[in-house]
């Protein structure tokens, strides 16, 4: 996430009385995911809420939130960055365990339980994922791309370099079956 935005919430009264609380924000410019990033074309807004619900194993609360914006990919033909939108809905039972450093997720029943020990609770994780978990894996500039001349690698969108297509022949496809065995 950037650092311009917080993205947390404060759980702190939830933990002493229950009840419900909310939080939003902006992020800027990018979505960080670790190493990786997945740039924006201007802002993705998010939403949170989160609501105490009574448990046998310690206090527990069940968060909702969304988060929506437009992931500038690479069109899968020639390259050209391209804007998508993306909105991403999510939903984490989470469980207060005092002292403990980070967000640790524990695989109970069948469901996994965020664990978390700070009542300043950090969304960036959630976000994050929620957010990568929605951009499609590739992209069209347009439906009827022309993509990338594979003799000189011009964008066929934009110019018309003159070099043609080959079609592949009957020898060129046994060829390639045969290597494909290989």
């Amino acid at each position: 996430m950037n650092a311009n935005s917080p993205t947390s919430i404060n759980l702190a009264r939830l933990l002493h009385e229950g009840g419900s609380t909310e939080a939003d924000g902006i992020i800027e410019r990018q979505i960080d995911l670790g190493s990786e990033t997945i740039p924006l074309q201007g802002h993705a807004p998010w939403r949170v809420s989160v609501t105490s619900v009574s448990s046998e194993g310690g206090q527990e609360f069940w968060m909702s939130g969304e988060i929506a914006g437009n992931a500038v990919m690479e069109c899968r033909r020639c390259l050209t960055p391209t804007t998508t939108p993306v909105r991403a809905h999510f939903q984490n039972l989470l469980r207060y365990q005092p002292g403990l450093e980070g967000i640790e997720v524990l695989e109970e029943d069948d469901e996994e339980i965020f664990l978390f020990g700070h009542p300043n609770l950090d969304l960036a994780p959630f976000l994050s994922e929620a957010f990568a978990l929605e951009v499609p894996i590739t992209v069209l500039c347009k439906e009827d791309c022309k993509g990338l001349c594979p003799v000189c690698g011009a964008n066929r969108n934009e110019t018309d370099c003159g070099h043609i297509e080959q079609k592949p022949t009957k020898l060129g496809n046994e060829l390639d079956k045969l290597l494909s065995e290989l």
